[in-house]
């Protein structure tokens, strides 16, 4: 159950950095927008806490970051049309071996 809150954690760790971009715009303040944001950042934290219970603080850390990081970056290729290189996703690749890597490292 500790992987599934883990994997919840980034999954809304990918809400929060889109709710903070368009949360503020030229034209001013969105509210919704940064209120998702406070959300995501809420329920990110507490998931990644019940994961922490069981898997260990160093590997539920990287993972979640990880997923987060991963996620933001396909979002930005596709919401917000960020460059899609050959270079940045290689090393979106070498994260995700980083993730796939300590799950199956991780004790639990």
């Amino acid at each position: 159950m500790a992987w599934i809150y883990l994997v919840a954690a980034g999954l809304f760790e990918w809400g929060w950095p889109v709710g903070l971009k368009l949360g503020m715009t030229d034209a001013g303040v969105r509210w919704g927008w940064l209120a998702f944001s406070v959300l995501c950042i809420t329920a990110s934290g507490t998931l990644l806490l019940l994961a922490q219970r069981t898997i260990p603080m160093g590997t539920a850390y990287a993972v979640w970051t990880g997923i987060g990081a991963v996620g933001t970056f396909v979002l930005g290729l596709l919401l917000f049309a960020e460059p899609a290189s050959l270079a940045r996703f290689f090393f979106v690749g070498l994260i995700v071996i980083g993730i796939v890597g300590l799950k199956f490292a991780s004790p639990d």
